[in-house]
């Protein structure tokens, strides 16, 4: 907690009752020790936290929260000042805030200033990751977790029964496919890019169909995303607005209407609140675990808090340690205490039923890879792409890579087909190979144009004519890196080529710097790739430097001048992943 302690009466800790992320420690010490001046004795003072006792001063506190947890935050603080619950001998006055956790996170992770607030709770761990991506991001400091939510599938009751409700269960890719099979049945999900419980939901159903589905996994993946993609609601509660309102004929055959929905507990257990029985959700837990929303407590610019703040804070969250904040979590429809064990009256009235798996231990929580693959997946597919590729096959390419038994090409060459297999056939891909003087004066050489996967000609599909390019890509002996021409070239037909509706960027692979001495400099290079940078029709580039030998700092300014990032690999294995990485970051900055 940096230079704020907390005092030794504060008792113990907030509850932590997520599944705690590897290298991630959450939980505050139960007892720590004051010092007085003098530094030998220990604090004693029984007036640092009380109840019911005169406040000397009041210490305001602004919370931001997630909009479903904030009715218990209000609740909370409402409960503070009846008591007045004090933290040294001041009370504590907290309002609260309720905000969008995805605009908190982009708002924190731009760093402009003062956010206005000292403490925030999203609903999950994930953004607070998502902060942490940015270069000037504002420091956000984690206390613990106060409260949790699986998440699952949540079905008008026909819906659910048609299925097996509640006897039969199921993976999270045999439930997806179900309730997306056929039109009777209308699945709609939160917007993965705003919404944790969208997201949770996309990475488990991904990794679960990688395990389970082989070659394939990747492919069902995505058009399982794409079916989902169709279907997305900018928020939990727009999404729970589009549910079918009654069993009529005319509300259920409304095709805006969803008879399904990916949804936490808490959720299920809001809306069942007031829904009454024929309009109530019955919920489906997957067997093969339902990822949690987690709830952590942050401090923000906790170094801009004063001491009388940041213990206030603190304070306010161990209120939810206790049997009364508990209750009032509980009454809000979270799990709380560290097991995350559930009470039967949450489940019944969220729409659990045995033998639904819904006392399973949480799923591991995403890693950071996962998340930004998954969310790298979603941008393409919610939008299809239009992707020029553009592979180095200079002589370099043919040395090996550290611990292991194949040469840069043979690594790329894997790690670009394992991209492809992550395309919808409404994707456009095409392919470049370059090196020096590869035909005639020029650099480049074109291998297949940039079309639609799915599109067929002769005896294959434009896929099977790019996976075999990407195959046959080979290092040209004594061949060297004539990046400058070969990128400009390359951009200038993305951009001409620019397609509307779509996720369009241009991707270059090289293992080098430029060395071809009768090219372009680098700053014309720069200077004319801004120029032909559109803000109305944006080509992201996205520059990979493979390899010891390639110049990180090189392809970051000429991708930057695009709007684009550039990256660096040490192992071309890597390649897929910062291809989805980099996708991600420029699909969420439109």
């Amino acid at each position: 907690m940096g230079r704020h302690s907390l005092p030794d009466e504060y008792g113990k800790a907030a509850p932590d009752p997520g599944p705690r992320r590897r290298g991630r420690t959450v939980a505050i010490a139960t007892a720590l020790v004051l010092t007085v001046a003098a530094g030998t004795a220990l604090a004693a003072r029984s007036d640092l936290l009380s109840f019911g006792g005169s406040c000397h001063d009041t210490v305001k506190l602004d919370v931001v929260a997630a909009p479903d947890i904030t009715p218990a935050l209000r609740a909370a603080a409402d409960d503070a000042r009846e008591k007045d619950v004090t933290s040294d001998g001041s009370c504590i006055d907290v309002r609260v805030t309720a905000r969008d956790s995805y605009k908190v996170a982009d708002e924190l992770r731009a760093g402009k200033g003062d956010p206005g607030y000292d403490v925030w709770v999203p609903d999950s761990e994930l953004w607070v990751q998502r902060v942490g991506l940015g270069g000037k991001q504002t420091k956000v400091s984690a206390a613990g977790n106060i409260a949790s939510s699986p998440v699952g599938m949540a079905m008008i009751p026909h819906a659910a029964e048609s299925l097996g409700w509640p006897k039969k269960t199921y993976a999270w890719p045999e439930l997806t496919a179900a309730a997306t099979k056929g039109d009777k049945l209308r699945l709609g999900s939160a917007d993965p890019a705003r919404s944790a419980t969208g997201l949770l939901a996309l990475a488990k159903l991904s990794a679960s169909a990688k395990k389970t589905g082989g070659k394939d996994g990747d492919t069902q993946a995505a058009g399982m995303a794409k079916a989902l993609s169709t279907r997305t609601s900018d928020s939990d509660g727009q999404l729970l607005d589009t549910l079918a309102r009654d069993s009529s004929g005319t509300e259920q055959g409304n095709p805006r209407r969803n008879q399904a929905l990916v949804l936490s507990e808490q959720a299920a257990f809001e809306h069942n609140a007031s829904a009454g029985e024929e309009n109530s959700l019955n919920m489906f837990y997957p067997k093969d675990g339902s990822p949690r929303l987690d709830y952590p407590y942050t401090l923000v610019e906790e170094d801009r808090l004063s001491t009388d703040q940041s213990r206030a804070a603190l304070r306010f969250m161990t209120l939810f340690s206790d049997d009364a904040g508990h209750a009032i979590l509980e009454k809000h429809g979270f799990r709380t205490g560290v097991d995350d064990s559930p009470s039967e009256k949450l489940v019944t009235a969220a729409g659990g039923r045995t033998p639904q798996p819904y006392a399973g231990e949480a799923s591991e929580p995403p890693s950071d890879k996962d998340l930004q693959e998954t969310l790298g997946m979603w941008t393409i597919t919610v939008q299809s792409a239009r992707i020029s590729t553009v592979v180095d096959v200079s002589d370099s390419m043919s040395e090996p890579v550290p611990g292991r038994e194949q040469s840069r090409m043979e690594v790329t060459k894997s790690s670009l087909l394992q991209a492809l297999a992550g395309f919808t056939d409404e994707d456009e891909i095409g392919l470049w190979e370059f090196a020096t003087l590869l035909d005639g004066k020029r650099d480049y050489r074109k291998l297949v144009p940039t079309e639609r996967l799915g599109d067929r000609e002769g005896g294959g599909t434009q896929r099977d004519k790019v996976s075999k390019a990407f195959s046959d890509l080979t290092p040209i002996p004594g061949g060297a890196t004539g990046l400058y021409d070969t990128t400009l070239a390359a951009y200038k037909e993305a951009a001409s080529t620019y397609a509307s509706g779509k996720f369009n960027a241009l991707v270059v692979l090289t293992d080098g710097a430029n060395q071809d001495p009768g090219s372009i400099s680098r700053s014309n290079l720069i200077s004319q790739l801004e120029d032909l940078s559109d803000p109305k029709h944006p080509v992201p580039l996205i520059a990979i430097a493979v390899g010891p030998n390639a110049d990180k700092e090189e392809v970051m300014q000429i991708a930057e001048a695009t709007g684009g990032s550039g990256h660096q690999v040490d192992d071309p294995a890597q390649i897929h992943a910062v291809i989805l990485k980099a996708i991600m970051e420029a699909g969420s900055h439109g």
